[in-house]
């Protein structure tokens, strides 16, 4: 019970980036460029540590079959929970709609096009944080502690998108005990998954080991692939790759590290 609640603590202590980057986005104005750079870095992490720490890993506990199949099913869940919110204004969640509170950037059309575009991105920002949330949940079933490379890379990867969404929210009118109560709200359902995450894998079999931790891999690089990367590259064309490289490189050093 007590390691239950530890996963859970650690799944709302990633995810209360998520209202720090609000807290940054409504107090604050701050370049695309920054917020881009920040972006491409949790997305390099974000893949150094599915590619290590748990696809491989999973491998290694559960054989390939359980692995391969959890990982496209994570992936296909993602992707079509991510169609749905894209109709609704979410798709591009993590940075266009804090461009909307920049001087002189112009809404993005999807923002102009609904007036609860915000909440759409809060929602978003919560399918995006569940599957990370859950293998935080997941380390801590595995190894008896929280994996460093996996924390870093997700409260890295939650600041953009509260940043966002706060500022899109705050275009729209929303009341600041709105905005913190959203994502107060979404912080407290991820450390929810994160102890969901530990339940589902404590005492679990090698291959339902395997698909859950893979399930959960499959939907982050869905979520890199779709949201993370074209995103900041479109904000910066620049340094998106460097960026993503060095993330990358922190996340596998941190890996090696702990091994």
């Amino acid at each position: 019970m007590l390691e239950a609640l530890a996963a859970g603590a650690v799944g709302l202590g990633a995810a209360s980036f998520l209202v720090l980057g609000a807290a940054i986005g409504w107090f604050a104005r701050v370049p695309a460029g920054a917020v881009a750079g920040v972006m491409a870095f949790g997305a390099g992490a974000l893949i150094s540590t599915l590619a290590f720490e748990l696809v491989a890993e999973a491998h290694a506990v559960g054989g390939l079959l359980p692995t391969l199949g959890g990982f496209l099913a994570g992936a296909v869940i993602y992707v079509l929970a991510d169609l749905a919110l894209a109709r609704r204004g979410a798709r591009a969640r993590k940075l266009s709609i804090a461009l909307q509170s920049e001087p002189g950037v112009h809404a993005a059309p999807a923002a102009s096009a609904s007036a609860g575009v915000g909440l759409a991105v809060a929602i978003g920002a919560l399918l995006d944080g569940v599957p990370e949330s859950l293998v935080l949940g997941l380390s801590i079933a595995q190894g008896g502690s929280v994996s460093i490379p996996i924390l870093v890379a997700v409260a890295v990867s939650n600041i953009p998108e509260g940043l966002s969404s706060a500022a899109g929210m705050k275009h729209e009118g929303r009341s600041i005990r709105y905005v913190f109560g959203v994502w107060g709200g979404i912080a407290v359902i991820s450390g929810v998954a994160a102890m969901l995450g530990f339940v589902l894998l404590a005492g679990a079999g090698p291959e339902i080991e395997a698909i859950v931790t893979t399930i959960a891999a499959g939907g982050i690089l869905a979520m890199v692939a779709n949201t993370m990367i074209p995103e900041a590259f479109a904000s910066d064309r620049s340094f998106t790759g460097l960026w993503s490289a060095l993330g990358f490189a922190l996340a596998f050093a941190l890996y090696q590290l702990g091994q």
